[in-house]
C-alpha cells in the first residue's frame, strides 16, 4: 500500500498538501460567515425606519482561468494511481467576497401621528448635519429640539433652504454656496404643514424647504452607521428638479423582508455547517494518512 503525491510520496510533504486542500472549504466557510453577519444585521434592522438592506456577491477563483485549458495535462495512457493525484493547481482555488452592496429599493410608507415625520417616495435623501459634516438619510422621524431646531431621531439638524435666501428650485445648486449651519431649519411654535415639495409652513407662513438630494450614481453612497450615508463626490449630486416627493405624517419602513432574510439565514447556516463537516473530514483524512505512512 502506498500514497502517491505529485512530486513524491515523502511523509513530510503530506501535511503541507492537505493544508492546501483544507484552504478551499475554509475560504468558503469564511465567506459564508460574512454572509451570515450581513443577513443578521439586516434582520436586526428590520424595524429601523429608512434602513436599506445589504447583500454580498461571492467570487470563486479557479486556477484553470489563470492557466488556460491547455495547461490541463491528462495522460494519454493506462492510468496509474498517481495520475489521480494531479491537482492541476486546484489547491489554489478559493471562494471570497467579491463585493457588498446596498439595496435601495423603496420601503413602505407608514402613517404616524407626528406632523413632523416625513416619508420620502422616490430616490431622494434628507440632508442632515452630523458632527462629521453633511450626511444623507432616509429616516424621516423628525422632532423639534429644545431650542426649536428641526432634528432627526439622532438629534442631527435637518438642512434646508431658508426663506429669504431668494433661491429658486431650478437653482438648487446655489444652496451649496451656503455654509451648512446657515441651512439649519428653525421652527417657531404653531401648526406645521409640509407639502410634497418639502416646503414647510408654520401657521400658514412659509419658513423653509427641506433639502432632499438625489444622486446620479446612488450605489456610490456608503453607509456610515445610524442610518446615515456619505457621498464623497460632490458632482454625484443631481442639480435641478428631482422626482422625489415628501409625505407629511409618514415614515419609510425598512426594505428588509424579515421572512425572506430568515430563510436566507437558515440556508447560510446550513451551508456553513456542511463546510465545517468537509473541513473535519479533511482533517481526519490527513491524520489517517500520516499514521499509515508512519507504519512503514
Amino acid at each position: 500500500m502506498g500514497i502517491y503525491l505529485e512530486g513524491g510520496s515523502d511523509a513530510e510533504e503530506m501535511p503541507e498538501t492537505f493544508l492546501k486542500d483544507i484552504w478551499i472549504p475554509l475560504s468558503a466557510a469564511i465567506a459564508q460567515q460574512n454572509k451570515v453577519d450581513v443577513i443578521a444585521n439586516n434582520v436586526a434592522n428590520a424595524n429601523t425606519s429608512g434602513f436599506k438592506k445589504d447583500r454580498l456577491v461571492f467570487k470563486e477563483y479557479l486556477t484553470v482561468f489563470e492557466k488556460g485549458l491547455e495547461g490541463i495535462d491528462l495522460p494519454r495512457k493506462e492510468w496509474a494511481p498517481e495520475d489521480f493525484y494531479r491537482s492541476q493547481g486546484g489547491e489554489k482555488a478559493y471562494v471570497k467576497v467579491a463585493a457588498s452592496f446596498t439595496s435601495f429599493e423603496q420601503g413602505a410608507l407608514k402613517a404616524t401621528e407626528n406632523p413632523l415625520d416625513i416619508g420620502i417616495n422616490g430616490k431622494g435623501f434628507i440632508k442632515v448635519l452630523s458632527p462629521r459634516g453633511v450626511r444623507y438619510t432616509r429616516s424621516g422621524h423628525l422632532s423639534l429640539s429644545s431650542n426649536g431646531l428641526l432634528v432627526n431621531d439622532k438629534g442631527f439638524p435637518v438642512l434646508g433652504i431658508p426663506v429669504g435666501k431668494n433661491l429658486k428650485l431650478k437653482e438648487e445648486g446655489e444652496v451649496e454656496t451656503l455654509f451648512p449651519k446657515e441651512k439649519i431649519i428653525s421652527l417657531k411654535p404653531g401648526k406645521v404643514v409640509i407639502n410634497l415639495q418639502g416646503d414647510i409652513f408654520v401657521n400658514g407662513d412659509p419658513v423653509a424647504r427641506i433639502s432632499v438630494a438625489e444622486f446620479k450614481d446612488i450605489n456610490s453612497l456608503r453607509k456610515e452607521g445610524r442610518s446615515l450615508f456619505i457621498n464623497r463626490d460632490r458632482d454625484n449630486i443631481i442639480i435641478g428638479k428631482i422626482g422625489s416627493t415628501i409625505h407629511q405624517g409618514f415614515i419609510e419602513d425598512s426594505n428588509v423582508n424579515a421572512v425572506e432574510e430568515m430563510s436566507e439565514l437558515i440556508k447560510a447556516n446550513r451551508h456553513f455547517e456542511s463546510i465545517q463537516r468537509a473541513v473535519k473530514n479533511y482533517s481526519n483524512i490527513s491524520e489517517k494518512a500520516v499514521n499509515e505512512i508512519l507504519k512503514f
